[in-house]
């Protein structure tokens, strides 16, 4: 297949997603043949010189693709592709300047603005007054977009101004993660999954993003934003909302975003004294993580003495329609955990009654894992006989991994989702009522949290989070899904 000519224009083209995400999926794009003719333009406030620009890049991609992966010939190559271009997006007359030196107005052209959402207006806006947005132009939005659902709505309504919806690209890169897709194909192609997919099978379903670093060096950025609107707002709703959705009627974008949107329609709010019963918020205290000592979110590098920003977050949801009544997701996300791994664990009921002798409870309730990182893959836990005299029962697991994902490199998540943008494939990304919604959603969390002056619990760093959220679930006798 030929790939389409293309020009990427990436706002934020020095800072850390670009080096550490996307300049490595537009690398691989490359040497897999999937990236057609066409340069990249990274945009920065720096004047560089084109020597230190070039070394910097590579710098960075030695860090940060896999061992082995950058060989010279393909380096100079992706070399070719780069162009930096100093550019103020305060400064309108700069975007004049920058209309001069991209290749061709009428191209395959995206804007990425990997900047905050601040800026994404102001950003629309240059481009606008410097002729440089046509049909064939789009623009990719990185999350979160807004503060609240007040200024989401104005974000959505000022770059629709500019830039037609089927233009706009709103991303949330776990979309395009290989085992998120997975999913979909497991449910809706087989009749023995999706047949048991629904209340009168399933116990409850968790979905768990951990990660075990700080906030590094994203103080400046994350004491603004905290757990609620950097994962809980985008990330693991978009999970739950690809793992509750009813079939929908095509594979194709809207009819996929249709089934979505009404899942975040059947979410049952959580307001007023429903808020303490069912959202924890916690904040990391000193501890020890990988092995080693670490500071108190509050000491950390550019955080407030009194900083009350929320490192984790857990909240039991329920979905009010007939296929979900009475089931609860718990959802959880949290820095400084003892591991870094997202998983959709799905329980399913025990069996009414057991005449094998001395066998645990949690033996029998069989569970659906897909694990999105940091090794994806699914997993089926059963039980069977015990090799050997009697009838003892044991946990197994059944890998359901294709095998060429044992075989082969499997494409980071932002490789597909870059590839879908410069094929124009709106499939994996969000609408502006898909956004919409999960900001109304969680609006009146994030209102608590700020009106009642609440203060996140301590939890210990290396730990599984505060003991409110270990609660949260015994309360209904359940436990999360622990590895560690």
């Amino acid at each position: 297949m030929i790939q389409p000519e293309f020009e990427l224009v990436l706002f934020g083209g020095l800072g850390d997603l670009a080096s550490r995400k996307l300049l490595p999926a537009l690398y691989f794009l490359q040497k897999d043949g999937r990236l057609g003719a066409g340069h990249i333009y990274l945009l920065t406030r720096q004047e560089i010189p084109a020597d230190e620009f070039i070394s910097r890049i590579k710098q960075a991609l030695t860090k940060f693709l896999p061992k082995d992966a950058l060989t010279e010939e393909d380096w100079l190559e992706f070399s070719q592709r780069l162009v930096c271009i100093r550019l103020d997006v305060t400064n309108l007359q700069q975007f004049n300047e920058l209309k001069h030196s991209l290749a061709d107005t009428n191209s395959n052209r995206a804007y990425y603005l990997a900047t905050g959402s601040e800026l994404y207006v102001p950003i629309c806006q240059g481009l606008k007054q410097a002729g440089l947005i046509n049909e064939h132009c789009k623009v990719v939005l990185e999350k979160p977009i807004g503060h609240d659902l007040e200024s989401a709505e104005h974000i959505n309504t000022a770059v629709k101004e500019y830039f037609e919806e089927k233009q706009i690209y709103r991303i949330d890169h776990y979309l395009g993660k290989e085992t998120v897709q997975n999913l979909l194909v497991l449910r809706f192609a087989n009749s023995i999954f999706e047949h048991q997919w629904n209340q009168k099978y399933i116990d409850h379903i968790q979905i768990t993003i951990s990660e075990t670093l700080g906030v590094e060096n994203r103080a400046s950025f994350y004491d603004n934003v905290g757990a609620m609107r950097d994962m809980l707002q985008n990330h693991l709703l978009q999970l739950l909302c690809m793992t509750a959705m009813e079939p929908p009627a095509k594979l194709e974008a809207d009819c996929i975003r249709d089934e979505k949107v009404k899942v975040l329609k059947a979410l049952k709010p959580i307001s007023g004294a429903d808020i303490s019963e069912r959202v924890v918020c916690g904040q990391y205290d000193a501890g020890v993580s990988s092995g080693k000592p670490v500071p108190g979110y509050r000491n950390e590098p550019g955080v407030g003495d009194n900083s009350s920003t929320e490192t984790f977050v857990a909240v039991k949801v329920e979905i009010e329609n007939w296929r979900w009544a009475g089931v609860p997701f718990y959802l959880r996300t949290g820095k400084r955990l003892p591991e870094r791994a997202c998983e959709i664990v799905v329980t399913f009921k025990e069996i009414p009654y057991s005449f094998f002798p001395l066998l645990h409870k949690n033996t029998l309730a069989n569970k659906l894992t897909f694990r999105l990182q940091p090794d994806e893959g699914i997993r089926l836990s059963l039980c069977e006989k015990r090799v050997g005299p009697g009838m003892n029962v044991r946990p197994m697991n059944l890998s359901l991994n294709p095998v060429n994902m044992r075989q082969i490199r499997v494409p980071e998540a932002y490789e597909r989702l870059l590839h879908d943008v410069l094929t124009s494939n709106q499939t994996l990304f969000l609408r502006h009522d898909e956004l919409l919604e999960a900001w109304r959603w969680i609006d009146p969390m994030l209102a608590f949290w700020k009106n009642e002056e609440q203060k996140p619990e301590p939890y210990t760093s290396g730990s599984w989070g505060p003991a409110a959220a270990t609660l949260l679930l015994a309360r209904d006798g359940r436990l999360w899904n622990e590895s560690t």
